[in-house]
Parts: C-alpha cells; sequence; structure tokens
C-alpha cells in the first residue's frame, strides 16, 4: 500500500464533503489504513467501502468513520469512549485527535478482534488507547465520565449507562435502528438531552444487555 493512496482516499473524501476539518484530515494522514486489514484483502485498504475481518465483523468504510469524527467534534486532551473496537482503526484516528494528553478507551465483545486490535495499535505506538474486553452496551464506569462516546455497531436505542457516563457537554454518537439505521448525535447539557439527525448508515447490530 502506498501513500500515494492514502492521499488519494483523503482528497476524495475532502471533495465529497466527508472531510471537513484539519484536524481530521491530519488524523486520516497519520493512520495508515492497511494495517488494520487482514492480508488477504489488503490491496483494498484504501476503497472507501466496509471490509470483512472476522467474527462476522467489518471495518467501516473511510467516509463514515470521517463522518463519525466530524460530528463529534473531538478536542484535544479528552477521554473518549468507543463501543466497538472491531479492527482498531477507528480508534487509531481518534487518538490523534486527542493527542497524548488525551485518552481513548474502546470496547470490544470478541476477544480474538480485541488481541488483534491491540498488537495493531502497539505496532504504530499508540499509547493512548485501551482496549477492554466485555459488553459495550453497558459502557466503562471504571474510566467514566467521558467528554465523547460512539458506538460503531447499530443499537435499538441509547443504552442508558451510556448517557449516564456522558460528561456535561458531552456528545454522544450511535446509529440507531437495526442494519438499516440513522446516525444520532446526543448532547448533554445537564438535564436537558439534544438530538440531531447525521443521516442514514449501516451497520452490524450491537449485542449486549442494552443491544439486540
Amino acid at each position: 500500500m502506498s501513500l500515494k493512496e492514502r492521499n488519494q482516499l483523503i482528497t476524495r473524501l475532502k471533495h465529497e464533503g466527508y472531510i471537513k476539518t484539519k484536524a481530521v484530515e491530519h488524523a486520516f494522514r497519520l493512520i495508515p489504513r492497511e494495517v488494520f486489514i487482514p492480508d488477504s484483502i489488503r490491496h483494498r485498504a484504501y476503497v472507501d467501502t466496509p471490509l470483512e475481518i472476522g467474527d462476522g465483523q467489518t471495518i467501516s468504510a473511510p467516509h463514515m468513520v470521517a463522518i463519525m469524527c466530524e460530528a463529534l467534534d473531538v478536542k484535544n486532551g479528552q477521554t473518549i469512549l468507543e463501543i466497538g473496537t472491531g479492527s482498531g482503526y477507528h480508534a487509531a484516528i481518534v487518538s490523534k485527535l486527542v493527542g497524548d494528553s488525551g485518552h481513548v478507551y474502546s470496547i470490544e465483545r470478541f476477544s480474538s478482534l480485541a488481541e488483534q486490535a491491540k498488537k495493531r495499535l502497539k505496532k504504530l505506538k499508540l499509547e493512548n488507547v485501551t482496549v477492554l474486553i466485555g459488553d459495550g452496551s453497558l459502557g466503562d464506569i471504571e474510566h467514566a465520565p467521558f467528554d465523547r462516546i460512539y458506538v460503531t455497531a447499530a443499537s435499538p436505542g441509547v443504552p442508558p449507562p451510556l448517557l449516564e457516563q456522558l460528561k456535561d457537554n458531552g456528545k454522544l454518537l450511535i446509529p440507531n435502528g437495526e442494519y438499516f439505521c440513522t446516525l444520532e448525535l446526543f448532547e448533554k447539557n445537564g438535564l436537558k438531552i439534544t438530538k440531531t439527525d447525521h443521516g442514514g448508515c449501516v451497520f452490524v447490530p450491537l449485542v449486549g444487555k442494552y443491544g439486540f
């Protein structure tokens, strides 16, 4: 895989309006997607499409990662919770958005995927990402509260623990629906929760106490 292919993809994502900010563009330039792709399909790393990564799971299309990163407006130094580590690519991108003073906690229910993701993140020396194994719909009470929470699986609704673990003025992004979903952003301001829609999307189902 070449840097040229990565840059071509980024140019296309900018042109199509998915990458809007310099911060997200910079993060995309720093993270090699091919590291997170199985060897047999690594040649497709810079095709803008989801790819199978094992255990019935997928790595999201680059444009969806960009949409989610832009919607969350991640800032340097923030503490982030990701539900659904998958390959580890999305967490790697977010790790660059929070910088060395921030941290990403990511929960994966498949231990095999979690261990692979840990190895990939270690290979890239991304020390501000911690991968945990468990039921992501319960969140991560140990490291709460979080500035941002995002879910990379289709959910039947917002798991109550995730809203509880969100900081005041925090943002939570989740695909709501079964397979075909609406990407919904929730903002917490005291007791007030506001919601905005960020378009249609397709994700594998969230499994767990508050999932399917």
